[in-house]
């Protein structure tokens, strides 16, 4: 059995009609969201304007009045005149070129300025040092004052009684000067305690007579520090 259709009720006759409606109404709703335009009054405030025109303002700084310019110099009312300065005359040098029989001068016809030699030289930079006695045939002179230093520092210590009572030790820092004619003197002394001091300047005041040290021939001061150090068993 066939089904019969009627040629007006058919759908598919007028479906390209009915999808162009479509789209064209689609469009128009479309266009009329995009151009459509809000009005508002001039007195209302949005959210999150912002016053530009306050904040760009310039702080505009108060005047300060200038200082007033300094007076003009005023001219001197006597008018001193000045000598001119005289004129220097430069001496000419005459320069002799040598030759081959230029005469050289002998050592003894030349005048030569001795050198300046110190006062005082330090124990480690001096030419000849200080000889202490018993060191006179010793390779090295130096080493030899130390060691005997350290001898006699033991032959004449004695450890003073009031410091042992009072319990005091420590270094005492000692430094003398061997003079020009071999005798000690400048002593200067820095310990804990002016007893110790003391017994360390005895120790330094028995020191025999000494070879003074030279420098380039010629006897000078020498200057030497040595520690002493008391110690309590």
């Amino acid at each position: 059995m066939e089904v019969k259709k009627k040629a007006q009720l058919q759908l598919e006759k007028n479906s390209g009609f009915y999808f162009v409606m479509g789209m064209t109404l689609v469009l128009a709703l479309v266009y009329t969201a995009l151009e459509w335009k809000t009005f508002y009054n001039d007195d209302e405030v949005l959210l999150g304007e912002l016053n530009i025109i306050d904040v760009l303002e310039p702080e505009i700084p108060p005047l300060v009045p200038l200082a007033p310019p300094p007076p003009p110099p005023v001219a001197p009312l006597e008018i001193k005149v000045v000598p001119d300065k005289p004129e220097i005359v430069e001496s000419v040098i005459d320069i002799v070129e040598p030759s081959p029989t230029t005469e050289i001068p002998s050592p003894q016809q030349l005048n030569f300025t001795e050198p300046v030699v110190e006062e005082t030289i330090p124990f480690i930079l001096i030419e000849d040092v200080p000889v202490f006695p018993g060191c006179e045939n010793a390779d090295d002179k130096r080493v030899c004052f130390q060691e005997m230093m350290q001898k006699h520092i033991r032959k004449n210590f004695n450890y003073p009684e009031n410091a042992i009572a009072m319990g005091l030790e420590g270094k005492v820092y000692v430094q003398f000067t061997v003079q020009k004619n071999g005798t000690v003197g400048e002593i200067k002394l820095r310990g804990p305690h002016e007893v110790l001091e003391k017994e360390a300047a005895r120790i330094i005041s028995k020191m025999p007579q000494l070879t003074p040290g030279k420098q380039r021939g010629t006897a000078v001061k020498v200057p030497f520090s040595i520690p002493i150090k008391f110690a309590l068993q």
